[in-house]
């Protein structure tokens, strides 16, 4: 692990971070069942998770909002409309730029890995018809 990227989920309340390392354990999960070389680092003081062909995925706690924290796209692309077309039920999205999940909610992670393996592939994929949402 990053040791930037230690130091800063350390920092969240103790009830946060199992939820935090659980998102990063899909990201890496998706990376390895995908073949893609992962780089992690920080954004915006955030995780965040770069590969070659993909965009970046970022995960934070909300301290304004203590209770959530979620995972965070770019919001120049169409990956949240998207998400929104195949997972109308399945998650709490935050405008163009987010998955929002609340402390006690469980984590739909099938759904949710396809979402990230649809950004980490993002450049690669960005021409399909779903895509272009």
């Amino acid at each position: 692990m990053n040791p930037e990227v230690k130091n800063v989920i350390d920092t969240y309340p103790m009830e946060i971070q199992p939820k935090i390392m659980q998102l990063r354990q899909l990201i890496f999960s998706v990376a390895k069942e995908s073949d893609l070389t992962l780089r992690e680092t920080l954004k915006w003081n955030e995780p965040s998770y770069l590969s070659k062909d993909g965009s970046t995925v970022r995960i934070a706690w909300r301290k304004l909002f203590p209770n959530q924290y979620g995972i965070f796209f770019n919001c120049k692309t169409n990956l949240i409309e998207t998400f929104k077309e195949i997972y109308p039920q399945e998650f709490t999205f935050e405008g163009n730029r987010a998955i929002i999940f609340e402390l006690d909610e469980d984590v739909p992670e099938q759904e949710l890995k396809t979402c990230i393996a649809l950004s980490l592939n993002y450049h690669a994929l960005k021409h399909l018809p779903l895509l272009g949402v």
